[in-house]
């Protein structure tokens, strides 16, 4: 079955005058052969997640993967709400009390089947992994998380930047990895966007002149 990628919550970031962030994660379902829910949004946020479900024919028994794209709170709020799937957060695999490593740490991919694979991608933290899918109508999507903030840090590398990240270098690195892979990005606090050459020689640019600020 051919796989189709929805987001059912765009996420969205800004700072405030009392110097805290608001902010929440962009919640996307993959469904085909296997079904999956990547990134759960905020602890409080478990009803939006069930009502993009049942606007999908979905309920939270047919998810057979659950991803956090990394350990953050608003990446991993709702977890719960999928007992019976297997969950992969960042480099650690679970299914109900049963818990391993997969060697993401060296680089290797967790294949799913032909069209879904995780991707490791640190940087915004040292265990971010991405879910890269290959649909008819989409091309590549890949689900970033926060490897990518939102399509404007492309141009203004300060919006990654200070978003936090544990390896600038690496975040970096992977960044052009990815864009040169996908065809669409769903970043971690914006809306899907489509890959542009112009972009590619963006990351290309800055990757060789190191620009971090």
């Amino acid at each position: 079955m051919p796989y189709k990628v929805s987001v059912i919550s765009e996420g969205y970031s800004k700072e405030t005058k009392e110097k805290y962030m608001i902010a929440n994660c962009t919640c996307t379902v993959v469904q085909g052969d296997v079904n999956m829910v990547v990134d759960t949004l905020s602890p409080s946020d478990a009803s939006i997640i069930l009502a993009g479900l049942d606007r999908l024919l979905l309920k939270p028994e047919d998810i057979q993967y659950c991803i956090g794209t990394h350990g953050h709170t608003d990446h991993i709020g709702n977890l719960n709400l999928f007992p019976h799937a297997t969950h992969i957060v960042g480099h650690i695999i679970s299914e109900n009390n049963k818990y391993w490593t997969h060697p993401f740490d060296i680089g290797k991919d967790y294949v799913i089947d032909q069209d879904v694979t995780i991707i490791p991608t640190p940087g915004h933290t040292l265990s971010c992994i991405t879910v890269a899918v290959n649909t008819p109508d989409l091309g590549m999507v890949a689900i970033a998380g926060d490897l990518f903030e939102r399509e404007d840090d492309i141009g203004n590398p300060l919006l990654w930047q200070t978003a936090g990240s544990e390896s600038l270098q690496k975040q970096l690195e992977n960044r052009f990895k990815i864009i040169n892979m996908a065809d669409h990005i769903i970043p971690g606090h914006g809306p899907m966007f489509k890959v542009l050459p112009e972009y590619k020689e963006s990351l290309k640019f800055q990757l060789e002149q190191g620009l971090f600020t």
